[in-house]
């Protein structure tokens, strides 16, 4: 094949695997769509006993057939590429290396195949075809308002953390080892599990003072659960306001002006 062949026909191949634009692009994204969730729907089918006595020969099939066209899938990704071993080595490049490699692996290492559940991270490169992209910006706002508020979540955490210290050593000392409380950190730990609201019931108050602090600290995890949470719904109603609109400067492109903005905020052109 010649040169100008080679390269129309790796582009060819590169605009059907890599893009999502065209309609071979859409068709091939959602083709391994579904296969990569029939590989994820039958490596948890045969980890279920009665399903795997029953049906294990023919999950096993499904299991080879889909890893042979995923092997052919990843060899036609490194064709489609000018630079294979730069994809090769790309973070993308190793998710597909590791969506076909435990199958193999498990010739050797019985039991491998089950790391197969690796391909559904190849499910976020596939998302794509939904147009996901356009919520990059409300995602940029979620980021920021968690970034501003780090600070104040932190205080938040070490006042929670001296709170359960403090309700831990109380416990302690009115119940005892006799109610299970037999060292500080158990007794902590049973305050972490109160505050939190999880109540798991391993270890419970018998005593009634211990039952009296015990009923506190579910008032207190109560009342505090929803701090974290107005901390960061504060931090995003200004991050919102901060940035009304997604206008960009046709010169520089940079987002994020005022409606009203006349020149942009970072190379001083005139805004349309």
């Amino acid at each position: 094949m010649k040169g100008g062949q080679a390269d129309s026909v790796r582009l060819a191949l590169h605009r059907v695997i890599f893009e999502a634009d065209t309609p071979g692009g859409k068709a091939f994204d959602v083709g391994l769509l579904l296969a990569i969730g029939l590989s994820v729907a039958a490596v948890m089918l045969e980890s279920v006993p009665a399903i795997r006595a029953t049906h294990g020969h023919a999950l096993r099939i499904a299991e080879w057939t889909l890893t042979g066209l995923f092997s052919v899938e990843y060899v036609l990704r490194l064709a489609a590429v000018r630079r294979p071993w730069h994809y090769a080595r790309s973070f993308l490049g190793l998710v597909d290396l590791l969506a076909i490699l435990p199958t193999y692996v498990s010739v050797v290492f019985p039991g491998a195949q089950s790391l197969l559940v690796l391909r559904a991270i190849r499910l976020l490169r596939v998302f794509r075809i939904f147009k996901l992209a356009h919520y990059l910006h409300e995602g940029a706002v979620l980021m920021d308002a968690l970034r501003r508020s780090r600070r104040k979540i932190t205080v938040f955490f070490g006042s929670v953390l001296v709170l359960v210290l403090i309700i831990g050593a109380l416990m302690y000392l009115v119940e005892g080892e006799a109610s299970g409380f037999t060292s500080i950190p158990r007794a902590i730990y049973w305050a972490i599990v109160t505050v939190t609201t999880v109540g798991y019931g391993d270890i419970t108050p018998r005593t009634p003072v211990g039952q009296l602090i015990a009923a506190i600290a579910m008032l207190l995890g109560y009342s505090i659960l929803a701090v974290p949470t107005g901390i960061f719904s504060a931090e995003l109603l200004l991050r919102s306001q901060a940035e009304a609109t997604t206008r960009a400067c046709p010169h520089c492109s940079a987002e994020g002006h005022d409606r009203d903005a006349r020149y942009c905020k970072r190379c001083g052109a005139a805004m349309p």
